[in-house]
């Protein structure tokens, strides 16, 4: 017999994803952020958490609890919008989960079970993070962190670990086939992407060299490297494109987020930059531009962050966090842009592929030093100034 108690929090939560989405006011010319989060624990499936059995779950108990939701991949394809949630049980395991929407801003389900595939890495213990792609050459492929316990640790050292960067593909996303891990020159490696289309005959990756689990060490920045074959996916070099720099926005460490959007202007990236603080680690999110036949050539990068966490989305597993790895860019070319708050829950900002050429190329570049800065801002105060005074002499 079903527990009384699961009609009750079903309705509950067919209102919660039922509920309309709408944009808030306070609008910047670069994108639209939304009232409420796309994706969070409380639209996992009930099935998915609780035995709906009375018998064996008399007082209707959350069996298997989830934490949070957040960080996924994006894809659209036939006209749906899909993400790949990063999905935490209340035991710390991420698992990825497919949810699908008819609009891409709300009413996400959850569809299916999560995924899983035949797993040659017996040693692989967390996975998070994945990143979608449909390449060029037909599959639909996910690059994700791939996280074991560092081996060469002490017995007592529970918390040390090593992440590369897994690596599966599929034609429907639902069958997966689980590839080799991608080897790279760096120890450990995470934020690892495939670029959409082969670059001079060979598959593209951006990654992001690291010594330490948590620290770059002497690696840091987004690379770029090559792959002959996807199937023994091997880079022997990694050429650093976009580097960490002293006091700005990625100067403790940056990664790629999604795949980059192609243009007509060249390749927009989206990337994750990372500062730290007295209250501990800011991740915020910044756009650059790379020439189209020579995707590891930074032709524009715009200075400062294009998103950071704000209002309530500052607060959560880890705070001070805003995270993507997914965009979606439409029939209309309308940009989905879906990012995490603080580990916690899915968000969507919308813009278009014109707002963010526009953003990208002509907002002005860091100039590294505060007096420079100050003069950058002075002239634009200035040219604002006299745009006024002709304007009210009219």
């Amino acid at each position: 017999m079903i527990h009384p108690k699961y009609k009750e929090l079903l309705i509950r939560q067919n209102e919660l994803i039922d509920r309309n989405n709408e944009k808030k006011l306070d609008g910047n010319g670069m994108y639209d952020r939304y009232k409420y989060p796309v994706v969070t624990r409380h639209h996992v499936p009930l099935h998915w958490r609780y035995d709906l059995n009375k018998k064996s779950n008399p007082y209707f108990m959350e069996r298997l609890g989830i934490n949070s939701t957040f960080n996924p991949g994006a894809l659209y394809l036939n006209g749906k919008y899909f993400l790949m949630v990063r999905t935490e049980g209340v035991d710390r395991k991420s698992f990825f989960s497919i949810v699908e929407s008819e609009n891409g801003i709300d009413h996400f389900r959850f569809i299916d079970k999560p995924i899983i595939w035949e797993n040659p890495y017996p040693e692989e213990t967390n996975m998070y993070d994945m990143r979608l792609v449909l390449h060029e050459d037909g599959w639909i492929y996910g690059t994700y962190c791939s996280e074991m316990k560092d081996p060469a640790a002490s017995v007592r050292d529970t918390s040390s670990a090593i992440a590369q960067a897994g690596l599966v593909r599929t034609k429907d996303l639902r069958k997966w086939e689980r590839l080799p891990n991608i080897v790279t020159p760096s120890p450990q490696q995470r934020n690892v992407v495939l670029h959409p289309e082969r670059v001079n005959g060979k598959y593209a990756f951006y990654t992001r060299p690291q010594d330490g689990f948590i620290s770059t060490g002497n690696g840091g920045g987004i690379a770029f490297g090559l792959v002959n074959d996807i199937n023994i996916p091997i880079i022997e070099e990694e050429i650093i494109i976009d580097e960490k720099m002293y006091h700005t926005i990625s100067e403790e460490k940056n990664g790629q987020g999604p795949a980059p959007i192609k243009t007509e202007k060249g390749w927009i990236h989206f990337a994750h930059g990372v500062r730290n603080t007295a209250a501990g680690l800011r991740y915020v999110l910044y756009t650059f531009a790379t020439c189209l036949k020579e995707p590891n050539q930074i032709v524009a990068k715009p200075g400062g962050y294009f998103m950071a966490p704000y209002g309530e989305e500052r607060v959560g597993d880890v705070s001070n966090v805003l995270f993507c790895n997914g965009v979606i860019v439409n029939d209309e070319n309308k940009v989905f842009i879906y990012y995490a708050s603080s580990d916690t829950r899915i968000h969507v900002a919308t813009t278009t592929i014109d707002q963010l050429i526009d953003y990208t190329f002509n907002t002005p570049k860091d100039l590294f030093h505060s007096l420079e800065c100050a003069e950058q801002r002075a002239a634009l105060i200035e040219s604002n100034l006299a745009l006024l005074k002709r304007e009210n002499k009219q």
